[in-house]
């Protein structure tokens, strides 16, 4: 059985530097990629475009499916 995976970047401009909520707006999702090292190539070219904004973040989430969807 083949496995299947998913991966995201996911995240934004946060309200502070506790990384709790995100402004309202600011929300950036990319992907899916079916494999970690892409994942990782958007996360670095996305992550560039605003290296100066202390309050930027995102994240690399992976997710497999649990089963069939009902």
């Amino acid at each position: 059985m083949i496995e299947h995976q998913i991966w995201v970047v996911w995240g934004g401009v946060f309200t502070d530097t506790s990384f709790t909520e995100l402004e309202a707006g600011s929300e950036e999702l990319h992907g899916p990629f079916h494999d970690d090292q892409a994942a990782l190539r958007a996360w670095r070219d996305e992550t560039r475009r605003k290296v100066d904004l202390a309050t930027h973040r995102l994240f690399i989430l992976w997710a497999r499916p649990s089963g069939s969807v009902r």
